[in-house]
């Protein structure tokens, strides 16, 4: 009888443990998951047209009025408890499930950057505005369009999903991720000032990146993820002369040449990469204004990035050395200012773990949970200073293409393939699910 009793709990178990995630009124094998993957693919039209209208009216950071009017009244039209004008544009919705439990975050960032589309999509933008005094094309070169309408598809799915929920979701729509204009604050970080994590207090959060990996993957991996970055500028001055007569003043192009040429070194030979990689680059270069005169300043700026806070250190050390140094040789000087970026993107290692069967789950044939780190940056990693947090990649590269050729993000051509968006709405609802439910404690 105990042999016959424990080999009808083993049989039984698979079905018990789906029947715990069971709605009351979908029947004991439609489990939460299967109503997600379903009412996912049944809300696709939807969340295409949202990225696609996103897409052709997009909106510079600390600007996106109209797409957080977009968000909050889908929002509002679900039944949620909705919040706007944090850090400025930001918008955070909560939805209370029918059960209690704890709480989750879910977020997207909604800024575009200042670029001129160069696609030819029929929903193309042809928007112009102006950052930092320039007059900019307007473009959604870096998929935050589809990052906000994926997680306004999670949003519907969870809110169909409410009674049976276990816990609070609370869905964060950002601001300004590439960062606010000069003068003004923006953010992941206003939103967290701001209270976006408070009442109620989220526990873990969430959030996904689309990349031109292959389409419909699904990248993760614990520990640091994304480096850390900071801005640097550099401001070299000479003494402006004709530019026939060269020896009558002192050269900041030259000095400044001499400047970019010294700093790649920096990395190359004087950094430990072992430790862990780094990047230097400089992006920006602005002097003079007639081929006949030599001016009295050079500007220039770009970016380092790390994942070793103390290496990062060390190499903004070695910059202000270096710049001083050649520009006090040629008899010019150079002001060296550093403006604060991000800190790296860290996945909690606890709770990658923890929560990687839910992304299997979704791509169980594409699947990979230790990728390797990518240098670029993101305001994520304000999210997991306060709270354990993960931060996974999504796959967008068209079908068939070579990833090595698609265009990267920040391009003006830069084009994601829209059908693995239903793949970024199941990862978001199910992660959110999994967390409440407790799943992999």
């Amino acid at each position: 009888m105990r042999v016959t009793m424990w080999l009808l709990v083993s049989l039984l178990a698979p079905a018990l443990a789906s029947a715990v995630l069971a709605s009351p009124g979908g029947g004991p094998l439609e489990t939460l998951h299967e109503r997600i993957d379903k009412q996912a693919a049944a809300i696709m039209p939807k969340v295409v047209a949202w990225r696609r209208d996103i897409h052709e009216h997009p909106e510079l950071g600390n600007r996106e009025t109209r797409t957080s009017g977009l968000v909050a009244a889908h929002l509002r039209s679900l039944g949620l408890e909705v919040r706007t004008g944090l850090a400025r544009t930001g918008v955070v919705g909560v939805l209370k499930g029918g059960k209690p439990g704890p709480v989750v975050a879910l977020r997207a960032d909604m800024d575009a950057l200042p670029i001129t589309e160069e696609t030819g999509l029929p929903f193309q933008s042809t928007v112009r505005s102006t950052y930092n005094g320039k007059e900019v094309g307007v473009m959604h070169a870096c998929g935050h369009d589809l990052h906000t309408a994926m997680l306004l598809g999670a949003a519907e799915v969870l809110a169909g999903l409410r009674a049976d929920l276990p816990g609070t979701v609370t869905f964060l729509f950002q601001p300004a991720e590439e960062g606010a204009p000069e003068g003004e604050e923006g953010g992941a970080d206003k939103l967290i000032a701001d209270g976006a994590l408070e009442n109620p207090k989220v526990g873990a959060v969430f959030g996904l990146h689309v990349f031109p990996f292959e389409g419909g993957s699904l990248k993760v991996r614990p520990g640091g993820i994304m480096a850390g970055s900071r801005t640097f500028r550099i401001l070299v001055r000479g003494r402006q002369t004709h530019a026939a007569l060269p020896w009558s003043g002192i050269d900041p192009i030259v000095v400044s040449a001499q400047i970019i040429l010294a700093l790649q070194p920096i990395v190359s030979r004087q950094s430990d990469l072992t430790t862990a990689p780094a990047v230097l680059s400089v992006a920006m270069i602005e002097g003079g204004n007639r081929t006949n005169i030599i001016p009295d300043e050079v500007k220039m700026a770009g970016t380092i990035r790390f994942f070793d806070k103390a290496m990062g250190e060390d190499i903004f050390t070695r910059i202000r050395r270096t710049a001083e140094g050649i520009a006090a040789a040629a008899g010019a000087t150079a002001t060296v200012e550093f403006s604060e970026g991000n800190p790296v993107t860290f996945n909690d290692p606890v709770l990658t773990e923890r929560m990687a069967p839910s992304l299997r789950r979704v791509a169980p044939d594409n699947f990979e949970p230790n990728t390797k780190a990518l240098t670029t940056s993101e305001d994520f990693a304000y999210y997991q200073q306060r709270i354990p947090g993960v931060y996974f990649f999504l796959g967008v590269a068209p079908k068939g293409a070579d990833p090595a050729k698609v265009e990267m993000n920040h391009s003006p051509r830069f084009s994601p393939d829209e059908g693995p968006m239903v793949v970024g709405v199941r990862a978001l609802a199910s992660l959110a699910v999994d967390y409440l439910s407790g799943a992999g404690k």
